[in-house]
Order: C-alpha cells, then structure tokens, then sequence
C-alpha cells in the first residue's frame, strides 16, 4: 500500500496536470485526525474528488470519493487478525465501497469478494495492476550466498504459509545443497532452526532495503510463495523484473502473471517440492519463465498505473 500511494502520488502532477492535488499524510487509523479532523481539512479545501488510497478512511466519508482497496483477505482469513479487524471491515469498509463513486483494485480477483462481502455493483469496480520499479529491472550484483538459495518475500502472518514453504523445502531429497532465505525476523517459534541442517540452512533476513531485496532476488534461484491468498503482490513483479522466476500457490498470484509462474496447489507442501525440484533441475525451463516473465512486467509500469487512476477521476468529475 505504501508503494502505490507514494509511487502514484509523485506522478499524478506531471500525468494528470489538468487538475490540483492536495495530499493529506497525517492521522492513525480511526484516531481524530483521520475522522475527524481529515474531513474538516478536505472541506476547507474545497475538494472536489477525493482519493482514498488504503482501507483507512473516515468511517463517516461523504461527497465525491473514490476507495482503492487491493484485496479483502482481512475478511477472508479475520481468525487470523485482531478481533476488530473483521468489525471494521464490514461497517467502515463496507460503507466506503458503498458511498464510493468508483473502486480501485489491483487485481481482477479481488472483484468477486467485493461483490460477495459488500454487494458492490462491478460496473463501479476498475482493476488497475501495480508495477515494478525501475531498480529491480537493474539490480546491483546479485547476491551469492553459502550454497545456491530460494527466496520468500513478505510478513510471517498466518495466511501467508510459511510452514507449506519450509516444509516443502525440507522436503527435497538430501542431495540439493540449498538454502532458504526469508525476509523479515525470526518470528516463526524455532521452525526455521528445526527445519536447517549441516547442508542446508533456512535464514531470516531481517529487514532489507530496496537495494539488497533486488541483489537477493538477482541471486535467488526462485520467489516461492505460498500464501493462502494475496491481491497483486509486489513481490512477484519485483522478483521477475530482476530475473528471479515464480513458484507460487494458485490463490496468490496476480493475473497478469498466471501463466509465467508455476503453480501449486494452496497448502500442498508435496506440489510445491515437486515445482522447487523442478525449477532447481531445469535451467531452460526456469531461462523460459523469467524471459516471458519479463515481457510482461515490462509493459506494467507506474506511469501506465498513474494514468489509469487519473482516468478513473476523468470518469467521476465529468
């Protein structure tokens, strides 16, 4: 979320320069600056369209508004959240996709939880995919570790599988020398540690920044990602730009790049060994994804996105 706001607030002037823009940065989720006093500013200011660009927003928004909402897995999978995240998500969510004149998702799939959860007419729902930035399509030198690895990008919540992962990757028969890199902390209670041997071990990476995460996917001999669903995530684009193939389950891939990835079946831990082993054997075959890949998420660019957010606003204030 942070992404695609900063990256489509910076160009909205240059791309759309036909209107004036006001951003306001500043309130937590449900405090007084976001309910509050966020509603006041707007009014002194004379908004005519706002853009609502995460599911934070005021739980009583009025007048002209469009809701960028990427995906409902808080509702999907809410036993997996804090108690009142499943609450807020059907009042104030719920509101503000009905109030909205139109809704921004990233990815297709998004559409029939909309429709399922809040009724939404899809005729007011726009997909607009993310993109990469330019950095991963020119990392720096590509990471090289102890023994050849694979990567798994994202938090450690519970509907991203992570045990699937790890025990996919335990799986492999003894002669693969590979290792496991995660980002983010060792918050997984000591399964990392279980999993590792003499021959190969699975390493948290902490935080990284833009610049590793892109050398760390240079060197990666594929992304694998087994979340019981995702929206678009950026992950993929990011890992295919720097020329890291996909492994990923059938519920978390975006759809633009549903046929240049392999698929396993969601929590299959069999399945998604099988597609590592593969991807680990043939190097034509993973040569054949990242260039196809590649193809694909070049023509997803931050400029194309801006524009078609842009157009959603064209739409609504004409």
């Amino acid at each position: 979320m942070a992404t695609y706001m900063r990256e489509v607030v910076a160009r909205l002037p240059a791309i759309a320069p036909e209107y004036e823009y006001r951003v306001y940065t500043k309130g937590q989720n449900l405090g007084l600056a976001e309910q509050v006093l966020l509603p006041l500013a707007m009014w002194r200011d004379r908004i005519d369209l706002a853009h609502y660009m995460a599911h934070y927003v005021p739980a009583f928004a009025e007048g002209r508004f469009i809701f960028t909402i990427h995906d409902l897995i808080h509702l999907r999978f809410k036993q997996y959240f804090r108690g009142y995240i499943g609450p807020y998500y059907m009042t104030v969510v719920r509101r503000a996709c009905r109030k909205a004149q139109r809704i921004i998702t990233s990815d297709a799939r998004t559409i029939a939880d909309l429709v399922n959860y809040y009724n939404v007419d899809p005729a007011k729902i726009r997909v607009i995919p993310l993109a990469p930035r330019a950095r991963f399509f020119e990392p720096a030198a590509a990471h090289r570790g102890e023994r050849p690895y694979i990567l798994n990008v994202g938090n450690h919540r519970e509907h991203k599988d992570i045990p699937t992962l790890v025990r996919a990757w335990a799986a492999l028969p003894e002669r693969y020398e590979v290792d496991l890199y995660l980002t983010g902390p060792d918050d997984l209670g000591g399964l990392l540690q279980r999993a590792s041997t003499s021959r190969r071990r699975a390493i948290a990476l902490g935080d990284v920044s833009d610049d590793e995460l892109a050398s760390y996917y240079a060197g990666a001999r594929a992304l694998v990602h087994p979340a019981l669903l995702e929206g678009f995530g950026l992950p993929f684009v990011e890992a295919i730009a720097a020329g890291c193939p996909v492994i990923a389950s059938t519920q978390s891939i975006p759809e633009p790049l549903a046929g240049v990835a392999l698929l396993f079946e969601t929590g299959s831990v069999e399945h998604a060994r099988d597609h590592i082993q593969r991807i680990l054997d043939d190097e034509t075959l993973r040569a054949s994804l990242v260039d196809r890949g590649r193809t694909i998420v070049r023509g997803l660019t931050w400029e194309k996105t801006t524009r078609a957010v842009a157009d959603v606003y064209a739409e609504v204030l004409a």
